[in-house]
């Protein structure tokens, strides 16, 4: 496979092992407030947008929506090689950019000015980016363009949409929601509930209690997350994984707890919300990402400044 057009090496990061990395891949318009910048590439085109960034280079971009969380993903990063230097389980970030290196100047020198720890800038001149995904061994892909999102699913990458929002910065721990149906776990129960209703269910929730759910679009990078988090005892763990489902507890809960176990998924908290809105629990939670299927639930999340990616299910 080809190599993207070009790849900037951050020299002033230190370079992880990409066999043993967590890699998370970001676009720029996921990590970075790019609005005004996209508005001017759509109504005035290329050049004129290159232009701009050139003469721009120097002014630092605003956060976008996955900015705190790759900070809170840096500060992980910080304690596990406290705890021992010559770890190399670590989170590897790079960021994926249709940008051409002359317009990227800008992106790099912003995530300089913010101390945000990327290993790599990868800038691709094909229409599809996302075949680059695989050979830098993405395990998380976030990008604010719905094409780019379902080309990585389909190429079997954990990935989400982000959208351009107004976030309440949250502290560390990195704190990480993960809806349950079609994001987590596979979409059964929901077709099941969508052709027979909630009855239908229910019914087969019951049935197959003792059979593990199947596995969603983002179980692979919960699991690889959640061995990260294996790490450190509960007390002191720099990382919080939370369940936030619209299942009840009573009549559909128990097969989705008894999955996380048979998975071995360690989840902090899970709240069964019965179909309640998950606005003001995930307000109290204020995760650094919040990822759901569900764009009720993400404009409910939005409504009360949580960053959110949504994982579609209809690509």
């Amino acid at each position: 496979m080809a190599e993207p057009e070009s790849t900037v090496i951050n020299t002033n990061v230190k370079q992880k092992d990409p066999s043993r990395a967590l890699v998370i891949a970001v676009t720029t318009r996921a990590i970075f407030n790019l609005e005004e910048e996209h508005k001017l590439y759509l109504e005035k085109g290329k050049e004129e947008y290159t232009r701009h960034q050139q003469a721009n280079q120097d002014k630092p971009l605003p956060p976008g929506t996955a900015f705190a969380f790759i900070q809170a993903v840096q500060y992980v990063n910080k304690k596990i090689l406290e705890s021992n230097p010559a770890e190399r389980d670590l989170f590897d970030i790079l960021v994926l950019s249709n940008n051409s290196p002359e317009s990227g100047v800008r992106i790099i020198n912003s995530a300089k000015h913010y101390g945000l720890e990327i290993s790599k800038f990868c800038f691709v001149s094909d229409e599809d980016s996302t075949q680059y995904l695989k050979s830098h061994g993405v395990k998380l892909f976030l990008s604010a363009d719905r094409t780019d999102v379902c080309n990585a699913l389909r190429r079997g990458v954990s990935a989400a949409l982000v959208f351009q929002q107004e976030v309440q910065a949250p502290s560390t721990p990195l704190r990480v929601v993960f809806d349950g149906d079609a994001v987590l776990f596979s979409n059964e129960t929901d077709q099941i509930f969508q052709e027979q209703g909630l009855e239908g269910a229910v019914q087969y929730e019951r049935a197959m209690e003792a059979i593990p759910i199947g596995e969603g679009p983002l179980k692979a990078f919960a699991m690889h997350l959640g061995n990260m988090r294996k790490k450190f005892g509960q007390e002191k763990s720099p990382i919080r994984t939370y369940l936030v489902t619209a299942r009840s507890g009573r009549d559909m809960g128990i097969r989705a707890i008894k999955t996380l176990r048979e998975w071995g998924l360690p989840i902090d908290e899970a709240f069964f919300m019965d179909g309640a809105p998950k606005g003001p629990i995930l307000a109290q939670i204020q995760p650094h990402i919040f990822f759901d299927d569900g764009l009720h639930n993400i404009q409910g999340a939005q409504n009360v400044g949580v960053p959110s990616a949504w994982v579609p299910s209809c690509c």
